[in-house]
């Protein structure tokens, strides 16, 4: 299809489902995204505190505003900016946002590939689960490149082929069955639950939906989003970084580290893990992906316009001269070293290390160094360095 028949029928999926469908509250949403937070993606991507907070985010391909709603309430000091093709998604949108007092955002009715028709730059560009339903993913994440402002971030968010099996084809069987009424996506979501109501207990995809995704697609919004999409690309390891590449931009990482990390599958044996060595990154990022296949459904990663400073702090005089402070986004610190962390994973941090982070809580305001905090706390340097490696704390230089 051409990118205008492309284009017309996601905006008619998402007229007919707006998406996300979360229900719209009177107050600002629970909880955390850290990848939505400016200081905490920023700390993560550059191991510093950004020296501003007074940024432009622009949400491309906001949909119902689930996480438009976020970048505002969790950047109260930004300026947001919402776009979208469907002007039914966007409605839900702006009431969402109206809701919750999210009052610091303009919508605009544009697609992915019309945002350079918007003014100036922008210092995050979040474009979560968008650039695989275009038409030109290329074309688009050079749209996107093209309004980061230097030292800005990009975050992305698209499918991986090798996770997704299964939906690829129960996606094709949907298709088959719905014949010339393709496109109507009420008839592709009854079809589609038909089939999963009858196929056999044992049927490797009855299987998967019921383990993978069934809680998910609960509502129809998220199984016709899944199974019926007019449009759908994924990516694997040497596809998604051909993608990168076309955006001109610096990879900084995935988002979930964790899951590119090649110990957790062959760590147990040195001599793999030495062999490993021989690599290039991206070699081992496709070693990773053929030997766990199903967890890797999607890849989600920043991307950055430098130039775009970062920190290690491996030098001691230059982390007792940091200014720390706690991040934005763990939960339930204040009462114990047991808390959730910015993954709203349980985390749990020495006693030595919590008192630290206490100090960290009363330094908001005095603005200490690490170096005059340590006088009066009973912890260590290595110490600070778990907190920072474990996005516990901010660093400002």
């Amino acid at each position: 299809m051409s990118d205008s028949k492309v284009s017309a029928a996601v905006a008619s999926l998402y007229n007919t489902y707006p998406f996300p469908p979360e229900p719209i509250l009177d107050e600002p949403p629970p909880g955390y995204n850290w990848r939505w937070n400016w200081q905490a993606a920023y700390n993560f991507c550059t191991g510093q505190k950004p020296a501003k907070d007074n940024i432009r985010i622009l949400d491309a391909g906001c949909g119902s505003g689930v996480s438009t709603e976020y970048l505002v309430h969790l950047n109260p000091e930004a300026n947001v900016v919402g776009i979208d093709l469907s002007e039914g998604t966007l409605a839900v949108a702006k009431e969402r946002c109206k809701s919750s007092g999210a009052t610091r955002v303009e919508f605009h009715h544009l697609s992915l590939f019309d945002a350079d028709r918007l003014e100036g730059e922008f210092d995050l560009i979040n474009s979560v689960g968008v650039l695989h339903h275009t038409a030109d993913p290329i074309r688009g994440i050079q749209v996107l490149a093209n309004k980061l402002a230097p030292g800005g971030l990009l975050h992305i968010f698209v499918y991986g082929e090798l996770g997704r099996w299964e939906i690829r084809l129960m996606q094709e069987a949907i298709a088959l069955l719905q014949g010339d009424r393709r496109g109507d996506y009420v008839d592709g979501v009854k079809i589609g639950r038909e089939i999963f109501a009858n196929l056999p207990e044992t049927n490797p995809l009855r299987r998967r939906e019921k383990e993978r995704w069934e809680m998910e697609n609960t509502q129809d919004a998220c199984f016709a989003d899944m199974y019926v999409h007019p449009q759908e690309i994924n990516y694997n390891v040497n596809t998604v970084f051909e993608l990168i590449d076309a955006s001109g931009l610096e990879f900084l990482g995935f988002s979930n580290p964790q899951v590119w990390d090649l110990a957790r599958l062959i760590g147990k044996v040195p001599d793999l893990m030495e062999r490993s060595q021989h690599l290039t990154e991206r070699q081992r990022y496709r070693l990773i992906e053929v030997l766990d296949p199903h967890t890797i459904s999607h890849y989600e990663f920043f991307l950055a316009r430098p130039p775009i400073p970062k920190k290690t702090w491996q030098v001691d005089e230059d982390l007792l001269a940091a200014i720390p402070e706690p991040s934005p986004c763990i939960y339930g610190w204040k009462d114990s070293p047991s808390f959730f962390d910015y993954n709203y994973q349980l985390a749990r941090i020495s006693d030595a290390e919590w008192k630290f982070l206490l100090a960290c809580d009363e330094n908001q305001t005095k603005q200490q160094t690490v170096a005059q905090i340590l006088q009066s706390v009973e912890a260590s340097l290595d110490d600070v360095r778990s907190l920072q490696r474990q996005q516990v704390i901010l660093l400002q230089v």
